[in-house]
């Protein structure tokens, strides 16, 4: 079992920024491929980026590309969401998931623990 748990969400306007921090606790942190995911009201959740054990590669949907980095601290057990230039369109709840994988999954259904998620709301 692993528990996640987000912070960091908020209120930023348009072309602001915001870092997430998915804290995790359980089995050993490194042994997971860690994700986030968004869901914005009324539409299906959505991948958004995703790295690897050890940090080395990571993966990110084409709407965040180049504004979106995603980062882990093994030795905190805390994966990080850097979030610059930020849209109305990225206001969502976002969620850390955790899969046991060896490559990245961009499928929700490929995670196997999920945080409660944090808010994030951009206005314009």
């Amino acid at each position: 079992q692993v528990q996640l748990v987000e912070s960091g969400g908020g209120l930023v306007q348009a072309g602001g920024s915001l870092r997430l921090s998915c804290a995790a606790s359980g089995r050993t942190f490194s042994h997971y491929v860690m994700g986030w995911f968004r869901q914005a009201p009324g539409k299906e959740r959505e991948f958004v980026a995703a790295i690897s054990w050890g940090g080395s590669t990571t993966s990110y949907a084409d709407s965040v590309k180049g504004r979106f980095t995603i980062s882990r601290d093994n030795a905190k057990s805390t994966v990080y969401l850097q979030m610059n230039s930020l849209k109305p369109e990225d206001t969502a709840v976002y969620n850390c998931a955790a899969a046991v994988s060896g490559q990245l999954p961009t499928s929700a259904r490929r995670y196997n623990y999920w945080g409660q998620g944090t808010q994030v709301t951009v206005s314009s």
